[in-house]
Formats: C-alpha cells, sequence, structure tokens
C-alpha cells in the first residue's frame, strides 16, 4: 500500500481530482471529456468494518458496477478505472487515502455493463493514523486514453475522457480493540468475595504498539457451569490506563468474561472466559 497524493484542477463546469500519479489534467487550458460512464453497487470489504491491529497485512475486496456507453472499450490496454478510499470531507482535501496495487478488472456483463473486482491491501503501522480511525469514503473514477500518451509531444488531453463520484459510503477502520479478565482467588469460598480484575486496550498504528483505552462502558458477564449463556452481572468503566477492577459474590462454579462495546473508532472486545471454581 502507498497513500496516494492528489491535486485539484476546476475546469470550467468539470472538477476533477486528478491524481499526480496519471500525469493527466488540465493541460495548457484544454481538458478532458466527459466520459459516459456511472458507477453503481459500490461495496468495500463485504459492506463490514474494516478492524485493523498493529501488524501484518489486511486485504480489502472491493466490488461494484460500471454502466457505460456503447462506445466506451473497457478492455482497452489504457482504460482504466479504479475505487480509493478517503478520510475527511472531501477527495482533494482528504486527510489520508488508501488505494489499492492494481487497476480494478471488470468483466462485461453485457455490453454497457461491467462487473468490476479490486482489492486495497492495508499494512497498519504503515499505512492508517490513529486520527483517522472512523467513517471512510470511496471515490470511484475511470479514465479511457484512446492511445494518448501523456508522455509524448503531440498528446491531445482533448482526446481522453474521465469520469469520477467522491462521497460513496465508505467503511469504518476501526483500531483492534482486546479485552482480559481475571477471577480471583480460586478456588473459592461460597459466598466470599471474588474480585474480577482486567485491562481494555487498543491497536496504536502509530508506534504499532497497544495502550490503555480509559473511561468505557463494560460489561461484565457470567455464563454457570454447563450453559451456553452469558447474562450481564454489571457495567463498569475503565481507569484512564484502561484498567478494570471490580467485585461479585461467589455463588456457582462458572466463567467470568469482559466485553466492551464497538464505538465510533474502535472494534468491540471479548475477553477470554476466566473459570472459577466455588467450593
Amino acid at each position: 500500500m502507498r497513500i496516494r497524493a492528489t491535486a485539484a484542477a476546476t475546469i470550467g463546469a468539470l472538477a476533477l481530482s486528478v491524481p499526480v500519479a496519471w500525469g493527466d489534467g488540465v493541460v495548457d487550458g484544454a481538458v478532458p471529456y466527459a466520459l459516459n460512464a456511472s458507477f453503481s453497487s459500490v461495496k468495500i470489504n463485504k459492506g463490514k468494518s474494516i478492524v485493523a491491529g498493529t501488524a501484518g497485512a489486511i486485504t480489502v475486496p472491493v466490488t461494484y458496477t460500471l454502466t457505460h456507453g456503447a462506445d466506451v472499450d473497457i478492455a482497452a490496454e489504457d482504460f482504466f478505472t479504479d475505487v480509493e478510499l478517503y478520510y475527511g470531507a472531501s477527495y482533494v482535501n482528504a486527510e489520508a487515502g488508501l488505494y489499492g496495487d492494481d487497476w480494478a478488472h471488470c468483466t462485461a456483463a453485457s455490453p454497457t455493463v461491467a462487473n468490476c473486482t479490486q482489492s486495497i491491501v492495508i499494512h497498519p503501522a504503515r499505512d492508517l493514523f490513529d486520527a483517522t480511525a472512523g467513517k471512510w469514503k470511496a471515490f470511484a473514477y475511470a479514465r479511457e486514453r484512446n492511445g494518448q500518451d501523456p508522455g509524448s509531444d503531440d498528446y491531445d488531453v482533448t482526446k481522453t475522457g474521465v469520469v469520477e463520484k467522491e462521497g460513496i459510503a465508505g467503511p469504518s477502520v476501526l483500531r483492534l480493540a482486546k479485552l482480559t479478565v481475571d477471577a480471583s482467588p480460586e478456588p473459592v469460598r461460597k459466598g466470599a468475595t471474588i474480585t474480577v480484575s482486567g485491562r481494555l486496550t487498543r491497536a496504536g498504528w502509530e508506534g504499532a504498539k497497544y495502550a490503555g483505552y480509559g473511561n468505557q462502558a463494560v460489561k461484565l458477564q457470567f455464563r454457570k457451569n454447563g450453559t451456553n449463556t452469558y447474562t450481564t452481572v454489571k457495567t463498569i468503566r475503565t481507569a484512564a490506563n484502561g484498567d478494570l477492577k471490580t467485585t461479585v459474590r461467589a455463588t456457582v462454579d462458572g466463567f467470568f468474561r469482559y466485553v466492551s462495546a464497538t464505538t465510533t473508532t474502535t472494534s468491540d472486545a471479548y475477553a477470554a472466559p476466566d473459570f472459577i471454581d466455588v467450593k
């Protein structure tokens, strides 16, 4: 993954956010023509949030429908289409962006409709910033160059076409949360006090490490041994460093766990259950 820089070029009634990597756009006042194509059914990560830890790589699938004029040759070697992700009010002024290493691959479903697929590979510690956790948007575009080479002296930008669409609903990109739980003492006498400790942390993409997630509501849940259902015992809040501690009375053998909900920036989390033996 790379982060793509962008430049804005306002061209009369046609406003284009032209990726620098294209090398196209305004040439001596001339502009591309409006390509007869549109985008629909854009789906990123199968409609689910992207939850990122601090290591490894996440492959995000992207699918969409490209509807185009009969004169648009999507099989041409110099026809390109793509969907990118961006965080911010607009694509041109985005605070961060993500895009795939390859253009989308489109398969014709009819002479004027194509189904397109691609993927965006994210390396969290390299590509993401903590401040951009939350809701992202998508930017789709297509360009046909019609044999025009931007590097040649006789390049004619007016013979190339482009269409763009920004503000497409994108996924939430969330910081992965983790929870721990420890119920003690164990074994414990029936009726005695059990102390249930734990900690809620979340991924810090900058620095590639986990840190405490403070002042968050977390549920303490209990499942009686031999059953499959957890019941919420109480809800408490994490300390500033993410620590959790509360007490309950010992009644029967069973499992304790802590559970936190998804926030606008962070995933939900479930602690691995801790068994308590009540004598």
